[in-house]
């Protein structure tokens, strides 16, 4: 009993460290600025306001900057999802030379910072000609080493019988995949899918590096131009900013906790 009591405490504090600071972030988002900067802490906004919101929009081009965002997100996370989909496949169910090499040298990869490859990658979309385009901003993304390997995992853990009897059926591998492989792994696809999301979404360092006019930017990228503009005055504006970029993936998260619960853990179980 002492030991559960002592679980759920430590498991409030830990829950308080994660919500506290977003429950600040969200009522700064609806407070003016002399409520932010109150001592003691204001916590209620009285009255709530959205004048910060209009203030954020207004001193950034954050309709741009949204645009670009879910171009290179929802393209991105496409075709990662699509490009571990079928490498995970074909690591399970196809039979090639060095496999097991290949395998290994890919989950190498994954010990690789992604900083390390960067100006190889600059390079690379330069000699393209991909600079300040959405070209450059997906395609050095395309690939998802740990997605495939998520998706891999899960995939073995699937009844052998079900695809030799779709091989007996005269199935290839693309109909075996899209109508047998595919359904059984669905709460997986949805936590990789999540994840490429996340990732696309959130990605800085990249696209300020690979774009150079403001029209091409995206929400991380405008949240920096946002305090350059408002500087360290206008809090509730930046705020809002931030609101603005991380509401869509706080919604997503809600929507999909489920599945991406159920992926894991039945992977974690069944592996």
């Amino acid at each position: 009993m002492v030991r559960r009591v002592l679980l759920y405490a430590a498991l409030a504090v830990a829950a308080l460290a994660f919500l506290v600071p977003l429950y600040w972030l969200f009522s700064s988002a609806v407070k003016d600025n002399s409520q932010i900067y109150q001592y003691p802490p204001q916590w209620l906004p009285r009255p709530p306001q959205t004048g910060n919101f209009q203030a954020a929009w207004q001193a950034a081009p954050f309709g741009d900057f949204l645009t670009n965002s879910l171009i290179v997100t929802s393209a991105g996370a496409a075709i990662k999802l699509i490009n571990a989909t079928l490498t995970a496949y074909a690591f399970v169910f196809l039979r090639f030379p060095a496999k097991n090499l290949v395998f290994l040298l890919m989950l190498g990869a994954l010990m690789v910072p992604n900083n390390v490859t960067l100006i190889v990658n600059y390079i690379t979309v330069a000699n393209l000609g991909w600079i300040n385009s959405y070209l450059g901003l997906i395609l050095p993304s395309a690939g998802s080493i740990f997605g495939m390997f998520l998706l891999r995992q899960y995939m073995m853990t699937l009844p052998a019988e079900i695809t030799e009897a779709a091989k007996v059926d005269g199935a290839g591998h693309l109909r075996t995949l899209a109508q047998i492989v595919l359904p059984m792994c669905k709460p997986m696809i949805v936590t990789v899918a999540v994840i490429a999301v996340v990732d696309m979404w959130n990605d800085f360092i990249w696209p300020l590096i690979v774009t150079n006019t403001t029209d091409m930017r995206t929400l991380p990228i405008g949240l920096l131009y946002l305090r350059s503009t408002e500087g360290y005055t206008n809090w509730g504006a930046i705020m809002a900013g931030t609101v603005i970029v991380a509401l869509p993936m706080l919604i997503l998260f809600l929507f999909t906790q489920r599945h991406i619960t159920r992926g894991l853990t039945a992977g974690a179980v069944k592996g």
